[in-house]
């Protein structure tokens, strides 16, 4: 277990561990922090509180997100068995933004899931969209794709992408653990990607700083089998208002 050390971004003490940009707590007046650990879920709606879920199910089964047995809990997306069936859920509200001059961000997420390759799925912060892998007009997120293990950081701002020129590799049924720190402070703004606590490294270009962004968390088979996304936790503190 990593120790908890402390730090302060514009008079605001933030903690850390690991490394210093992974951010697991704030205190300030300038923060404002949301931490899902999974633990309030109405499963009968296919529904967790404060977020909205899309459904895509045109095989003979369904997709569900359902709640699974563990420390705090873990919500579990579970696709249809038909190839592009999947759940997206979205954070209600539009709350976040990566402003230059004024705000750091940090982004993060752990999961696992029951297949590496013939599976799609997308994490981060992006405005509106229910159908995130087919597109998304402005963006940070992570994403890998059907067909390949690779896991790559994007920003990307009304349409125009930048991509990570590092990557990571995912694998089936493994923590996998992905994060991002928009540092705005800096001469020049940038957001830095993890995985697994390995950076990824830096993007300064099509950083989406014109609009408010919400989580958005999508998951689609790759094949004709069910494949499940089992979520732990998503974190999101943001300093500066």
């Amino acid at each position: 277990m990593a120790a908890l050390h402390s730090r302060y971004i514009a008079g605001n003490l933030v903690f850390w561990d690991t490394h210093r940009k992974r951010l697991v707590d704030a205190i300030g007046p300038d923060v404002v922090k949301y931490f899902n650990d999974f633990t309030e879920m109405s499963i009968s709606s296919d529904a967790i509180p404060g977020w909205t879920t899309t459904l895509v199910e045109t095989g003979g089964g369904e997709s569900t997100l359902t709640h699974t047995d563990a420390i705090a809990g873990i919500a579990r997306l579970t696709t249809d068995a038909t190839e592009n069936d999947g759940i997206t859920i979205t954070q209600d509200g539009e709350k976040w933004e990566l402003t230059s001059g004024q705000s750091a961000l940090y982004f993060g997420a752990l999961f696992r899931a029951s297949e590496a390759t013939q599976i799609d799925w997308f994490m981060g912060l992006s405005t509106t969209t229910t159908t995130a892998l087919a597109g998304v007009d402005t963006a940070v997120y992570f994403d890998k794709l059907d067909g390949s293990t690779t896991i790559t950081g994007h920003t990307e701002l009304d349409t125009t992408a930048s991509d990570t020129a590092s990557t990571a590799t995912f694998a089936a049924s493994t923590d996998t653990l992905v994060e991002f720190f928009y540092d705005g402070l800096a001469a020049t703004p940038g957001v830095e990607f993890f995985v697994n606590g390995t950076s990824l490294g830096s993007l300064t270009t099509n950083l989406p700083d014109d609009e408010f962004m919400k989580i958005v968390i999508e998951v689609l088979t790759g094949s004709g089998a069910a494949r499940t996304l089992d979520l732990d936790w998503v974190r999101v503190i943001q300093i500066g208002r």
